[in-house]
């Protein structure tokens, strides 16, 4: 792949989206302690260079799709810290209405399609939204994340030999965090090295540093051009740690302490401060006046959450059907 260089603009970007995902994350975890968030709640520290670096290497008629651990996905999309926050408090002005909470979120606006709690249920789905822009004649692409357990699943096989066939506009991102819930990457596979899943359908696949906004910029950057140049998909595996369980309800127990330290090390938002700060694009109390600003954001998010009101009953009989469809096949 090409080494990019990237300007004083795209580091401060990825310097605040990522340190939204963070505070977003972290006020989270609280208000879950709190029970003002109840359910699932899986949680995102750690892994927000994964997002970051695909947002800047794609456009904003480009589409996404998840699994549930979504929370920052859909705040990179551009759905407002409001909207999400009212939604894990599942209030009507959230950004589903308050029926989805924290594992379904979705904005047809921001092109965003969940949020989804079935494991690897978003793959197939992900390839359908590519589909759909390859019909339309569009140059628009899917990024469709799932995670490490989730590559197990038979509909990750059967979408990777569709999408080859019809050589469809979709990036298909593993974010491999080493554990699928609480089961290590090398305790459920002989094949560590995930995407050489992709070379069984002679897909394009590579393995990516997850931890750097650069790395994964440069790895969707040149999938995106493959995508939108009709020469199908692409297949990457981007390493990636999480600093939390798989839920709020999971003590981590399963690994050591060295090896959570040794992960925090290569902390994506601290790589990319440093970056700043060596370049003089920045001085520390600048971004420490982002930081201050992102809490208040995220602060004034859980007022807003706190201060709207519940679906109504009625609401249980809306969005069950789609009654208009935007395009006919002859």
């Amino acid at each position: 792949m090409a080494k990019l260089t990237f300007s004083k603009d795209t580091y401060i970007k990825w310097f605040k989206e990522m340190t939204l995902m963070r505070k977003f994350e972290e006020k989270c975890a609280q208000l879950y302690g709190q029970q003002k968030i109840r359910g699932f709640c899986h949680l995102y520290i750690g892994q927000e260079a994964v997002v970051a670096g695909t947002m800047s290497a794609i456009t904003k008629d480009d589409s996404l799709i998840t699994a549930y651990r979504d929370h920052a996905h859909a705040l990179a999309c551009g759905i407002s810290a409001n909207q999400v926050m009212a939604e894990l408090f599942g209030k009507v002005t959230g950004c589903s209405g308050g029926k989805g909470g924290s594992m379904h979120m979705f904005s047809k606006e921001h092109n965003f399609f969940g949020g989804h709690g079935i494991v690897g249920g978003q793959i197939p789905l992900g390839a359908g939204i590519a589909l759909a822009e390859q019909y339309l004649g569009t140059k628009n692409l899917c990024v469709c994340y799932f995670g490490d357990g989730a590559a197990r699943q038979g509909a990750l096989h059967e979408t990777f030999n569709m999408a080859m066939l019809w050589k469809l506009p979709v990036i298909f991102v593993c974010e491999n965090n080493e554990y699928a819930m609480g089961t290590s990457v090398t305790r459920t596979t002989n094949m560590l090295e995930l995407y050489k899943i992709g070379l069984g359908y002679d897909m394009p696949s590579f393995q990516v540093d997850g931890m750097k906004c650069e790395t994964v910029h440069a790895a969707i950057s040149e999938a995106a051009e493959r995508a939108r140049g009709g020469n199908g998909p692409t297949f990457l595996e981007i390493k990636t740690y999480r600093y939390r369980g798989h839920s709020m309800s999971d003590p981590a127990k399963y690994r050591t302490k060295e090896e959570l330290e040794d992960y925090k090390l290569q902390d994506p938002i601290e790589n990319v401060r440093q970056t700043i700060l060596t370049n003089k694009w920045a001085t520390a109390q600048q971004l420490e006046q982002i930081e201050t600003d992102t809490e208040a954001l995220v602060i004034d998010s859980v007022e807003f959450a706190e201060n709207s009101e519940y679906p109504s009953p009625d609401a249980l009989y809306t969005n069950i059907y789609q009654e208009e469809y935007p395009f006919i096949i002859e």
